[in-house]
């Protein structure tokens, strides 16, 4: 075989920096990385290596200590690195002080989750509240990069006297999130025509952390076919669907995962995506059992439904991926003190079940005890029907 040319696009070289502060363990900061190595390569990045750094806060300055960043620099040169990745949202003025000693690209988690979900969107919706929420994040951040911007304005009559060009920047992007608030406006109206003209019916909401399976069991409940992928974060778009359970009919819809660290801007921007789960009657919160630390994700999400107002909303734990759950088993003459390593899956059944009565444990992907799930569904779902349709009218 000849020589060719490879046409297939490179992926950028990365590498992850995290700081072990004194909030955290080592493993909670092992645990951080892994999540934003898994982002970074949901953004199409080719992690190269991991730096960390024990500090009691992160370097006001330049987020880690001079030593350690001078060790980047150097790895950075050596290796011909694209871009550095910070595992916490940098402040403008650590993004500054960073890029100048490190002379290549740096993201923070922020910006790399707004680049994930840049690139996931697929309605103008979607879109638009991405662009709002990228806007919000540069602006702070703006050198001289968006004077580009003034020539596709025109900018004729665009630059007042004796302003600048980082002013002109700012006000042109603070024109453009103006701009897009109006859109988000106009959408959120007609979106909110479209859920009032769904009627009465129940609604319920797929909520949990992201990855955690939610929309193969959107799959699985709706027969349909929503985009689902091992991937963070492949559910951007808000998707509804009705369902139909033996004679009940209700409306499921899945809706983007939560994640830690999720920057409030970003929330603020998908508010009419959340407001699905606001306005549920049922929150189905799906959590991945498989993972290390899933009480951890169960913990964040239900921060999170906290500060988006749906605490109040009743919810049904669905622990998802049993297939997949592993466990360390104790030799018998192994004295030492289990930790939860060694737990196994009818040990969490037995927990959770005590803790949180009605929690059920699934396999989206094997569909084993799916029947159970839908049974519960059916009960709580009937509950509130009954309610809203004394007469029964909607039943089939």
């Amino acid at each position: 075989m000849g020589d060719y040319w490879d046409h297939r696009p490179q992926r950028e070289t990365a590498v992850l920096v995290g700081v072990i502060t004194r909030d955290q363990t080592e493993e909670m900061a092992r645990e951080y990385l892994e999540e934003l190595a898994f982002l970074a390569d949901t953004a199409g990045a080719d992690r190269r290596a991991v730096f960390t750094q024990r500090l009691e806060v992160p370097h006001p300055k330049t987020f880690i200590g001079s030593g350690k960043l001078q060790e980047v620099e150097e790895y950075v040169k050596k290796e011909e690195i694209d871009m550095v990745i910070f595992d916490d949202e940098l402040s403008p003025s650590q993004l500054r002080n960073i890029e100048r000693e490190l002379n290549c690209r740096i993201l923070d988690r922020t910006n790399l989750i707004l680049d994930i979900f840049a690139g996931r969107a697929q309605t103008a919706h979607a879109k638009t509240q991405v662009e709002l929420a990228q806007y919000q994040y540069l602006l702070p951040r703006l050198t001289r990069m968006w004077t580009h911007l003034e020539r596709q304005r025109g900018g004729i009559g665009l630059r007042g006297p004796g302003e600048t060009e980082i002013e002109t920047d700012r006000r042109i992007i603070r024109d453009r999130i103006a701009n897009l608030k109006v859109q988000l406006t106009r959408i959120d109206k007609q979106m909110m025509v479209q859920r009032k003209n769904r009627g009465k019916m129940v609604r319920v909401a797929l909520v949990g952390y992201t990855n955690a399976g939610k929309s193969t069991l959107m799959n699985l409940l709706s027969k349909s076919k929503v985009f689902a992928e091992d991937k963070l974060f492949a559910t951007l778009d808000t998707t509804v669907r009705k369902v139909v359970v033996e004679n009940l009919p209700f409306l499921l819809s899945d809706t983007v995962g939560f994640i830690r660290k999720l920057p409030t801007h970003l929330v603020e921007s998908f508010k009419s995506t959340l407001d699905e789960v606001r306005e549920a009657d049922i929150l189905l919160h799906v959590v991945d059992i498989s993972h290390p630390n899933y009480e951890e994700q169960i913990e964040v999400v239900e921060t999170t439904l906290r500060e988006l107002g749906g605490s109040d909303i009743p919810v049904l734990l669905v622990f998802n991926k049993t297939d997949a759950y592993s466990y360390i088993r104790k030799e018998k003459d192994d004295l030492t003190l289990a930790t939860k390593e060694n737990l196994s899956l009818d040990d969490h059944i037995r927990d959770w079940t005590r803790k949180h009565p009605g929690s059920l444990f699934i396999s989206a992907l094997k569909k084993s005890n799916i029947d159970e799930l839908k049974d519960q569904l059916y009960q709580k779902v009937k509950e509130i029907h009954v309610q809203r349709y004394p007469y029964n009218d909607l039943l089939y």
